[in-house]
């Protein structure tokens, strides 16, 4: 199938309700924000996500949370040996090749690109693969207000241990907020990569189904959710606009004072002459 041909720009927009939507470990797990107070959900935690959205799109994919892995391996490295055109370029020290056959077998490495960087015994590899896939971190569109509650257990941990309530922990959640981010896939590298529309298509159905099957603790299910999926396809692999004047068609703005749902906000989006653009609505 043929590479992209088309330079692509997206934008989500999402709504938090009553969860934690990337826990800072540095902080006590605390929901991720800036220092002037605004939520942030990492770029890492967003391409984990939509990882997990691809595997259950039935997509291959090579880095696989343990929680979430399809097949009999343990490690990328180990992943990476038991691929046999992986082998093959390994053992004849081609790089190009092994940058190519890793991109033929895993969608997430043709689209974020991958470092290999495994030694073995006697032979090592070290080979970098650029992806077009590129995506911002998640800011929220107001400074959000952090809810914390103490957590307590009611059974023992082990048989004959005196019972109690001592204080495990503490629980941080975000009451609601609402969380854009933006994105792009590079037509150039597309080449490289061999990233073809049917998986830009796959793509955009990762990212308008972004939280199925992901809820957890921290998480209940619907406490996350899409709001808006804006998809730009331009008429040339380079693009007629650049990806900033696109992203910022984008307007999110609050309607009340202290917001407390998704209509206390209006979402708009302008446009540009000759850009076509999709919308994916879930209000």
């Amino acid at each position: 199938m043929e590479t992209l041909q088309n330079k692509i720009d997206f934008a989500l927009v999402i709504a938090v309700h009553h969860a934690n939507p990337n826990g800072d470990p540095l902080n006590g797990n605390r929901p991720r924000e800036t220092y002037e107070g605004y939520g942030e959900i990492s770029d890492v935690c967003l391409k984990r996500k939509i990882r997990n959205r691809l595997m259950d799109l039935g997509a291959p994919v090579f880095v696989q949370s343990d929680d979430r892995r399809n097949d009999e391996f343990h490690s990328l490295k180990d992943r990476a040996d038991g691929c046999q055109a992986l082998a093959g370029a390994l053992k004849a020290k081609d790089r190009e090749a092994y940058a190519k056959a890793a991109c033929e077998t895993w969608l997430d490495v043709r689209s974020f690109g991958q470092v290999f960087a495994f030694k073995n015994k006697e032979e090592g590899v070290s080979v970098g693969v650029r992806g077009p896939v590129s995506i911002h971190p998640a800011f929220s569109v107001d400074p959000i207000t952090i809810d914390s509650l103490q957590i307590t257990k009611s059974v023992n941990n082990v048989t004959g241990e005196k019972r109690s309530s001592d204080t495990m922990g503490t629980k941080h959640r975000v009451g609601f907020a609402v969380y854009t981010t933006f994105g792009s896939i590079n037509c150039q590298l597309a080449e490289k990569t061999g990233f073809t529309e049917a998986d830009a298509d796959l793509l955009k159905e990762a990212l308008r189904t972004l939280f199925e099957n992901d809820a957890s603790s921290a998480r209940p299910e619907g406490s996350m959710e899409v709001l808006r999926l804006y998809w730009w396809k331009h008429n040339c692999k380079s693009g007629q606009y650049s990806s900033a004047r696109v992203h910022r068609l984008l307007h999110v703005e609050k309607k009340t004072d202290l917001p407390r749902e998704i209509q206390d906000y209006s979402i708009t989006c302008a446009t540009l002459p000759d850009l076509a653009v999709e919308v994916y609505d879930e209000v």
